[in-house]
């Protein structure tokens, strides 16, 4: 039985790493396909995008080996110590000489030469936080002063990212923060009245933003201003029409050639459908998925609510930010910057998500040592109790 259980350990944590580098080496080689013009336009060396991408995988794999054998426990002992450091990161992109701006937002921070985006590294603080709270307080958080420190916290967060601005990622941590506290345990009462309010200062936020405005009339009617707002939404739905099933071939995407803006980061999905179609994109959707379906299976099989919930914060920020970048550049949605996990450029999005993934696997782990502990306790019952029928026989 140890065996057994030690084999199939062994087998998840190889598929679970070899989903991630599929996904992370691709990256590095879409990244290339999507920027090598423009980073020879711009820069002057076609390999500039791509030369960062590759040291946030390599920081990535060095962060997902750490996380990997680290003990996730800890993580709940410090959490206090991890958010308050990234408030501390959230609030230097403000600090001049540090906050680095571009194209209106100062989401960066530039240090000893590296940048970092700090709200990258919020959403999974956010959720370590949210874990440890929720798997302490589980009695509590039925009540609303239960759940006033994960509001508390949330909303510092999305304030902080919202001033940067980014809307995009402020989203995206609103919808992790309501689902770890609906699975947490929060009643349904609450989980009405956060969520409707929440429903509600969307379409406020966008409205007080003239941007923001002009991106939603872009998004209903692209074709209103082609040269406009409507330009990104046109490109990329132009690029994925010339992918059709199978794609024009791989650096073969027409639309990389300056026509369609951020596409190695944001828009990078448009560029792989231009080139290797339809059928390449349902591979790639299901990769993606076939590792969400596995990080599920690390939470529901956690030794502890803590595991469980830290697992799957994990799974639903990969999921949630998966599906969000696929409606903007198929323009189910408006536009908004949010990149696609493993495989957008940017350096500090790639190491925290193979961070996160390095945390899932130590709780898949210790998930399994406790497994083979109970089933060694179990052998040493049940041979103690044969050894008692046959003194007493």
């Amino acid at each position: 039985m140890k065996a057994i259980q030690k084999s199939k350990c062994r087998n998840d944590i190889f598929v679970i790493i070899c989903l991630v580098l599929t996904l992370v080496f691709f990256g590095c080689l879409m990244v290339y396909s999507a920027s090598f013009y423009s980073a020879q336009y711009h820069y002057g060396n076609k390999y500039f995008f791509l030369f960062k991408q590759i040291i946030g995988v390599i920081m990535g794999i060095f962060a997902m080996i750490f996380f990997m054998f680290f003990d996730y426990h800890l993580l709940k002992k410090y959490k206090w110590w991890i958010i308050g450091i990234t408030f501390l990161l959230l609030l230097l992109v403000f600090v001049p000489g540090l906050g680095v701006e571009s194209y209106g937002a100062k989401r960066w921070v530039s240090i000893l030469g590296f940048s970092i985006q700090p709200s990258e590294i919020a959403k999974f603080a956010l959720v370590i936080f949210i874990a440890a709270y929720m798997s302490d307080n589980y009695d509590k958080v039925k009540t609303f002063k239960g759940l006033l420190p994960v509001l508390i916290v949330g909303g510092i967060t999305c304030l902080l990212i919202m001033l940067e601005p980014s809307m995009s990622v402020t989203m995206c941590i609103a919808f992790v923060t309501l689902f770890m506290l609906i699975i947490g345990g929060m009643s349904k009462k609450h989980t009405l009245m956060f969520s409707i309010p929440a429903a509600a200062v969307v379409p406020l936020l966008i409205i007080l933003e003239p941007y923001r405005l002009k991106r939603l009339l872009a998004f209903i009617d692209p074709w209103a201003s082609p040269q406009g707002e409507g330009f990104q939404l046109i490109q990329s739905l132009y690029s994925l029409g010339d992918g059709g099933w199978f794609g024009v071939g791989l650096f073969s995407s027409r639309q990389k050639y300056l026509f369609l803006p951020f596409a190695e980061s944001d828009f990078i999905l448009s560029i792989i459908g231009e080139e290797v179609g339809f059928i390449g994109l349902v591979i790639l959707m299901s990769v993606f998925l076939f590792l969400i379906i596995k990080l599920i299976k690390i939470a529901l099989s956690a030794k502890d609510r803590f595991g469980t919930m830290l697992a799957s914060g994990v799974a639903f920020i990969i999921g949630v930010q998966t599906l969000l970048n696929i409606a903007v550049v198929t323009g189910s949605i408006p536009p908004t910057g949010l990149p696609l996990p493993f495989i957008s450029s940017g350096g500090t999005s790639v190491m925290v998500f193979m961070a996160g993934i390095g945390i899932c696997l130590n709780i898949l782990r210790q998930s399994k040592e406790d497994v083979k502990i109970l089933n060694i306790d179990k052998l040493k019952k049940y041979l103690e109790k044969n050894n008692k029928k046959k003194k007493i026989n």
